[in-house]
């Protein structure tokens, strides 16, 4: 016989291997926040503030207590629309109930003031 394939003799199969799917790969790992939310950090100090003030005159409780709050409340919403690129959720919630907190007391501490001036200032005339 030749050296060439008669055509009746069945073609040999292609040299090719089987096909087989791509490997699957894990799920994509969640990337964890760098960082944490600077505004955050600092509604928990003006809490603070607010608080340790409140109690000495009020008046500094009325006014760190809603800086606190605001800017905890936007440190919130900013950390949520992040989607994990920023962390420190829970500072900013703690800095926006210190806000609440150091509002009530200072509120209480002015009107108690008031309350005593008004009443010293009646009984001294």
């Amino acid at each position: 016989m030749s050296a060439m394939h008669s055509p009746e003799s069945p073609s040999p199969a292609p040299a090719v291997a089987p096909w087989f799917p791509p490997p699957t790969y894990p799920p994509p790992q969640p990337q964890h926040a760098r960082h944490g939310d600077r505004p955050a950090t600092w509604s928990v100090v003006a809490g603070i503030l607010g608080i340790v003030l409140g109690f000495a005159t009020g008046v500094g409780g009325l006014i760190l207590g809603p800086i606190a709050y605001f800017m905890g409340k936007a440190s919130v919403g900013r950390i949520d629309e992040a989607k994990g690129a920023l962390a420190g959720r829970g500072t900013a919630v703690t800095g926006w109930v210190l806000g609440v907190i150091a509002t009530i007391i200072g509120a209480a501490v002015t009107l108690f003031w008031i309350v005593v001036l008004l009443e010293a200032s009646s009984t001294a005339s």
